[in-house]
């Protein structure tokens, strides 16, 4: 038996769904205005059952869906229209799709594809809504030879399928050779004008096709006329003739090669540090001016130290009331199994209520900058959480219980509460949680952050409208100067003064008025970064996978069009990330679309 991953195939399979009804078998032959040959066109509506086929109103046996960016299609509807032969076997729980090009067996029980004897994984290429399979919209134009289009306003899909005609088949090879062929946008382009390829390309055979490009350039930089050559190759390995079209560039400046993919990258694109541009290096831009407003409506325990711990104790422990928030970044640096709680001690002699209004938290791992990240998006999502104790006097109780901690794993959390009355956190270590946690003992301090701190929050106003920001310019987190760090106090040290580098645990909201059309990017000057971006309310992260180093340049973190009222940035320092981290605020003009 063959095995092969999807991607090598060429196509994207057909998953199956949990339901399978009785063995039946249904092909363009025997199911009403089906088309054997010639061009079928469907047009359907993203969840409405309605649907047209060549023009004719039909009902399908399940909506089109869109599931996590992926468009599906009801597949025994799409087989009938296509011409393939739709075969379910209950007692076997197998279902089979063939053409008289290739035979797809789906194996249920044993969570197997099979496509001409090559095995793929079934659970992630279709979906299943109300028992009735769906296909992923990708394998009508990778592997049947359809084209779609997308319209976003109606929410409707317009696929065209060419049919194999009769006949075509050369009879010594039962196969037939592709056509290359395809359009440019316009007759003529700028310098530094993307040029836009139009895709003509067919099989007669419908069969999935390879593309390959000589002299095919994102845009032209000097003046001229350049033959672009496109050769097409079926999966049974015939290869169209080549097919050539010039484009011409004239000599009309649109965009250098410096100014193009700051222009026409999107966001999440990487741009190199040394860039060249009109303003110099961007490692030395001017900072952008800043109002700034600390929020101290509520206090910030920082637990950090010491971050790995090799012994079982009270890691911090401090006596606030009112809005507060609880912050902790620790790892298990024993070689046991320990259990990691926080306690909270009512000090007053009424009951105080403690409330719980938003969490960021994080299962144990041994990644210490995913742990970070991911505890920034669970707490910059701000889901709504109202979880209430009411703890009575001079009592103590669990406020927090986390997954126990393998060695090497460790926890990133925060916690915004509130309390009527002054309560007593502790941070704590053991074999196991109970409130005797209280009497262990207190862990010695070890270079990370620990303190209680009165700010946990910088709202930041900014000028980037067109007046303010004419050239490029930084905004700097993290970096003790321009960002400088707050202060507090660590009460397990006679109350010494600490500092919280890269202010971590608190939120920055960054806010400027009718920004103009702009970029903005991201640089991690000060080491490897990975955390999210809360834009305009739309979480982003950075990078998209993996970390993020000054090495690897800048990511564009989002484009302004110049119309919005306003742009937001909120931002919380992620742990296990290294600061400063620059903002760089990039003003563009109208060729940026």
């Amino acid at each position: 038996m063959k095995m092969i991953g999807w991607k090598q195939a060429g196509i994207t399979l057909l998953s199956v769904a949990l339901f399978i009804p009785t063995i039946t078998a249904v092909n363009a032959a025997t199911t009403p205005g089906a088309i054997t040959s010639g061009t079928t066109s469907v047009v359907f509506y993203l969840d409405k059952k309605e649907a047209f086929l060549d023009g004719k109103q039909v009902t399908l046996e399940a909506a089109p869906v869109v599931v996590q960016g992926n468009t599906f299609v009801p597949a025994q509807f799409v087989a009938g229209a296509l011409g393939l032969t739709y075969t379910a076997d209950t007692a076997k729980q197998i279902i089979t799709m063939e053409t008289s090009k290739v035979r797809m067996k789906f194996d249920l029980k044993n969570k197997s594809a099979f496509v001409n004897d090559y095995w793929f994984k079934l659970d992630q290429v279709a979906t299943v809504v109300g028992g009735k399979l769906l296909v992923k919209l990708t394998w009508l134009s990778s592997y049947m030879g359809a084209t779609y289009t997308y319209n976003k306003d109606l929410r409707r899909i317009d696929v065209l399928h060419l049919n194999r005609p009769d006949g075509v088949y050369d009879p010594t090879s039962n196969s037939s050779k592709p056509v290359a062929k395809f359009t440019l946008g316009k007759t003529s382009y700028r310098l530094g004008e993307p040029i836009k390829y139009v895709n003509l390309s067919y099989d007669p055979d419908a069969e999935a096709l390879a593309l390959t490009w000589t002299g095919k350039e994102e845009a032209f930089f000097k003046p001229g006329t350049y033959p672009v050559t496109l050769t097409a190759t079926d999966k049974s390995g015939n290869k169209s003739a080549p097919y050539t079209r010039n484009v011409v560039v004239e000599n009309v400046p649109y965009l250098s090669k410096a100014e193009y993919p700051l222009y026409t990258k999107p966001e999440g694109a990487y741009m190199p540090t040394d860039w060249p541009t009109l303003y110099g290096n961007f490692l030395n831009l001017e900072n952008v001016t800043k109002q700034v407003t600390e929020d101290r409506s509520r206090s910030l325990l920082v637990s950090d130290s010491p971050e790995t711990f090799s012994e079982l104790g009270i890691l911090y422990q401090d006596s606030v009331e009112g809005k507060t928030r609880l912050y902790a970044n620790h790892q298990n640096g024993t070689n046991a199994k320990v259990s990691f709680a926080i306690l909270a001690k009512n000090e007053t002699d009424h009951p105080v209520t403690l409330k719980t209004t938003r969490k960021g938290e994080v299962y144990p791992t041994v990644y210490a900058m995913q742990m970070g990240s991911e505890a920034s998006v669970d707490f910059m999502m701000d889901d709504p959480i109202d979880e209430e104790m009411t703890i009575p006097p001079g009592e103590t109780y669990i406020y927090k219980q986390f997954p126990d901690f393998y060695p090497g794993q460790g926890v990133n959390l925060l916690y915004d509460v509130e309390s009527d009355g002054k309560v007593q956190y502790t941070f704590a270590v053991a074999n196991s949680v109970s409130t005797d946690m209280l009497n262990m003992t207190k862990l010695p301090y070890n270079k990370h952050i620990r303190g209680t701190f009165p700010v946990t929050g910088f709202d930041w106003k900014v000028d980037l409208s067109e007046t303010g920001l004419s050239k490029p310019k930084v905004l700097v987190l993290g970096d003790g100067k321009q960002d400088p760090f707050q202060k507090g106090i660590d009460p397990m040290r006679d109350n010494a003064t600490v500092d919280d580098p890269a202010n971590y645990g608190t939120v920055y909201r960054i806010h400027a008025d009718r920004p103009r059309r702009m970029a903005v990017l991201i640089l991690a000057k000060g080491g490897s970064f990975k955390g999210p971006f809360k834009i305009d309310g739309e979480i982003r992260k950075v990078p998209a996978s993996g970390v993020l180093t000054a090495f690897d340049g800048m990511i564009i973190l989002e484009k302004t069009t110049g119309n919005e009222e306003s742009l937001d940035i909120e931002f919380t320092p992620p742990a296990g990330s290294a600061f400063p981290i620059n903002l760089i605020f990039y003003p563009l003009d109208e060729r940026a679309k």
